[in-house]
């Protein structure tokens, strides 16, 4: 029984610091890009490069991040709250992603990060066992959560880079 905590708490910890690096990865994957660079559409050739521009991928990360972090406090501090599904194509058509700020947006994901990984440091083990229940998924434990927020976070870095790649201005 010791062993399993011990892993389990090696496991959290890993995922927590991972987590909690996730808005330097963000800012470096845009460093150096122009606004117009950011708002460049993916060549209609490369369908494997998505349909989003940089900037949109940015901001969906940002409000993803954010709507990551509401969860995960919920199931910290709630008994099995309720976890709201979102339409990303929506939020991204009616939240003006080609609007916004990507400097503004990844700002939002290091400091909420941060944050939340100062929350997650100090948690015993038991909390990552927590549940909430997700309108569209059902039962998710923090830990679920954390490993999600950040497998989520490193697919999307990849569309970045590859965008990056597919302008010419890969990063060294």
């Amino acid at each position: 029984m010791k062993g399993l905590s011990h892993a389990m708490a090696n496991h959290h910890v890993d995922l927590t610091e991972h987590f909690s690096r996730g808005g330097e990865k963000l800012s470096l994957a845009i460093r150096g890009l122009t606004p117009e660079d950011l708002l460049q559409a993916p060549p209609a050739d490369k369908p494997d490069l998505g349909k989003w521009t940089i900037l949109q991928v940015v901001c969906h990360l940002s409000d993803s991040d954010l709507v990551y972090a509401d969860r995960m406090k919920r199931i910290i501090a709630e008994d099995n709250p309720t976890l709201l599904a979102f339409d990303e194509n929506k939020w991204a058509k009616n939240l003006h992603y080609d609007g916004q700020s990507a400097e503004d947006a990844v700002l939002l994901v290091e400091a909420s990060r941060r944050q939340l990984g100062r929350v997650l440091a100090k948690l015993p083990n038991e909390a990552f066992a927590r549940s909430g229940t997700h309108s569209e998924r059902g039962k998710q434990t923090l830990l679920d959560l954390i490993a999600f927020a950040n497998k989520h976070l490193d697919h999307h870095l990849k569309f970045i880079h590859a965008k990056r790649a597919a302008m010419g201005k890969e990063m060294w």
